[in-house]
């Protein structure tokens, strides 16, 4: 808990007793690996902290998985569209491994917004940088090659993420077969 309030403080500048007021509407929760906190067609309902863990979120097409995003310790995550617009998700919500996290329901985190500008202060940094990562992922996808798409993986995902997510779900992340990212690795590794 105290690593999510440095971050508060840092992100949005809450006060002490901002940090408790918004401490105080958190429910810990542990999930085990494999777990889905948030269905494809289900209303996301929570926000999450992650302390301890790796999450992804991905999209099931013609009975595949395509993984979407990774967040290990002390990021936030939930399936952002749903959670704001309070629609069915498009997408699902899984643990990669045994987490431990906060969540916050939407309805407390809506209650909180009307107390102080900086709770509305934090929904809308987390909203602008969903967008942010949404908006550079999908130029990312559509202008890089695979190999450079890996490289700019390594160089601007948390290390945690790139040692403990299988190969499978990052390569299908950087949209390539597991056998073309085994390719590339081998590659970077031989250079």
């Amino acid at each position: 808990m105290n690593e999510l309030n440095k971050i508060l403080e840092e992100l949005v500048g809450f006060t002490k007793k901002e940090c408790e007021v918004f401490c105080s509407q958190l429910k810990k929760q542990e999930y085990k690996a494999k777990s889905l906190l948030i269905k494809e067609g289900k209303i996301a309902d929570n926000l999450y902290f992650i302390e301890s863990g790796l999450f992804r979120t991905y999209k099931n097409l013609d009975e595949k998985n395509i993984t979407t995003y990774f967040a290990c310790d002390n990021q936030f995550i939930t399936i952002f569209n749903s959670f704001i617009n309070q629609t069915n998700s498009l997408e699902t919500l899984e643990a990669i491994e045994d987490s431990i996290v906060y969540e916050i329901s939407f309805s407390n985190l809506s209650t909180l917004y009307n107390t102080s500008s900086n709770f509305e202060k934090f929904g809308r940094i987390l909203a602008e940088k969903n967008h942010i990562c949404a908006l550079e992922r999908n130029l990312t996808m559509q202008t890089k090659s695979a190999k450079i798409r890996y490289l700019d993986f390594l160089k601007n995902y948390n290390k945690k993420i790139i040692r403990r997510a299988p190969q499978y779900q990052i390569a299908s992340f950087l949209g390539i077969a597991s056998e073309s990212l085994s390719r590339i690795r081998k590659e970077i590794f031989i250079s």
